[in-house]
């Protein structure tokens, strides 16, 4: 599964907006409007983003 649709299906069950998920993962709002319009993030966003969703799995 890519980042994006991990992002997207964390989005989706949780009802987070998506500015809200770019603040809590990298203090960045626009972080999920960036990652659709093809940024790509480093290793250490990567992780960082990662964090976010594995810790707030059920």
């Amino acid at each position: 599964m890519s980042l994006m649709s991990e992002i997207d299906s964390y989005l989706h069950r949780t009802g987070v907006a998506e500015t809200t998920f770019g603040r809590r993962a990298v203090n960045d709002p626009r972080l999920v409007r960036d990652l659709r319009r093809g940024r790509v993030p480093g290793p250490d966003l990567r992780a960082r983003i990662e964090a976010i969703l594995t810790a707030r799995r059920p």
